[in-house]
């Protein structure tokens, strides 16, 4: 379930013996609310019976140690970066070790993460401290973390509650922290589980906003007054040719999705193999009915049960689906683009999560969109896996809520 990146371990797996681990980071510029943030979800999960573990962020500690970073020589930078990041995973690493002890479920938030250093060096002195650490960037920012959460600077949307008295190791202007909001933000680009939360809303909804993120990855009931007005899914088909030179900076992962045979009346599953650069991230997704209600289960599983289960795929009735993803921000707000190679070459899918309605959505002006398909069975991931029908089938195809009641279902517990 664990791989080694250097001498820092890389988790690639959540489901532990003891309980289970979820390993959250909050990100973005100053004064987003992430201490409040931290305090909210901490109150939130202990109260469900959680242990929560909070890794405090190790630029503060070493900042307020007395270093002044404007006095420092660009060598000087360069190691103290280094030593940056060898000291976030030594912290971090403390509170993973003790969280895979617990015999309850346990919560680790990060104050941001690995990948924040990148945001404040040029690329290539990023690339050599990784490669002085014998790291590899797909494994530290999509592997090592379950859930990356990005709390938007009040410097962007909610200026008049900008203010950094509450740090004194940070002294950005308002200019400044959008610029450091964006670059983190860019850094996390990519993560499997990436989630951003913007100031559209006063700061107390930003904070149930926050904790629903959490509470819905982790297929969590009973969360519903913390944000009575949930976001949903959005899904617009693209058509036309890609205009690159336009699209803000993104990232591209390979996807491969394939969906398994199980016993009529249970829960849909499936498994997902993502990455890029040779580097691969393996999940196994539960869907079924609860209350009359749908809820997905997400767990990190290693190659070797991946494996064990691909070769059980259900190649009679689904085919597995191959597209390229395309992850970016756009006017703060986290878009996915699934570019299918297999089944259905070219089309193009754009997905998004907003409580806003469609139509009042900021949706990239780069991008050709022909219409919403949100909640459309002839656009569900499951009907285009289905071996006999097309993505325009018309919709005669039962959608992927009611998929859930008819689809076999596999006990992948003996395995795991």
């Amino acid at each position: 379930m664990e791989s080694q990146s250097g001498n820092y371990t890389v988790n690639n797996g959540s489901l532990m013996q003891t309980g289970r681990v979820w390993k959250l980071v909050l990100t973005g510029g100053p004064c987003g609310g992430k201490t409040t943030a931290q305090n909210r979800l901490a109150t939130f999960f202990e109260s469900l019976g959680w242990t929560v573990f909070r890794s405090p962020e190790a630029a503060t500690i070493l900042l307020g140690g007395g270093i002044d970073f404007s006095k420092l020589t660009k060598q000087e930078v360069l190691t103290f970066q280094e030593d940056l990041l060898r000291t976030m995973f030594e912290i971090e690493d403390t509170f993973f070790h003790l969280a895979e002890t617990c015999k309850r479920n346990c919560l680790v938030i990060c104050d941001r993460g690995a990948m924040d250093a990148s945001a404040y060096l040029p690329r290539e002195d990023w690339e050599q401290i990784l490669d002085r650490l014998k790291l590899n960037e797909v494994d530290i920012r999509d592997n090592r973390y379950d859930q990356v959460i990005h709390l938007v600077t009040a410097a962007r949307g909610a200026e008049e509650h900008y203010t950094t008295s509450n740090n004194r190791t940070r002294s950005e202007g308002i200019e400044e922290a959008k610029r450091n909001d964006l670059k983190v933000g860019e850094a996390w680009v990519g993560h499997p589980y990436y989630d951003v939360i913007d100031n559209t809303t006063e700061f107390e909804t930003k904070m149930r906003r926050l904790t629903k993120a959490v509470t819905t990855k982790l297929a969590i009931k009973g969360a519903e007054e913390w944000l009575r007005q949930d976001s949903r899914k959005l899904k617009f088909l693209v058509k036309g040719d890609l205009r690159l030179d336009e699209f803000p900076k993104f990232r591209d992962f390979q996807v491969h999705h394939d969906y398994l045979p199980c016993v009529q009346g249970g829960p849909q599953a499936r498994i997902r193999r993502r990455g890029r650069g040779g580097k691969w991230m393996y999940t196994h997704t539960v869907r079924r009915q609860e209350g009359g209600e749908v809820v997905e289960t997400r767990t990190n599983i290693s190659r070797q049960i991946y494996d064990q289960l691909l070769s059980q795929a259900d190649r009679n009735s689904n085919v597995s689906i191959s597209k390229t993803r395309r992850c970016f921000v756009y006017n703060s707000q986290y878009f996915q683009l699934d570019i299918y190679k297999d089944p259905h070459p070219g089309l193009m899918l754009l997905e998004t999560y907003s409580a806003l309605p469609p139509e009042d959505v900021s949706l990239p002006p780069f991008l050709d969109i022909e219409k919403n398909v949100s909640g459309d069975p002839a656009y569900s991931m499951y009907n285009l896996s289905k071996a006999e029908v097309t993505h325009d089938d018309g919709g005669e195809n039962d959608d992927e809520d009611s998929a859930v009641k008819e689809y076999n279902a596999y006990d992948y517990c003996s395995i795991l």
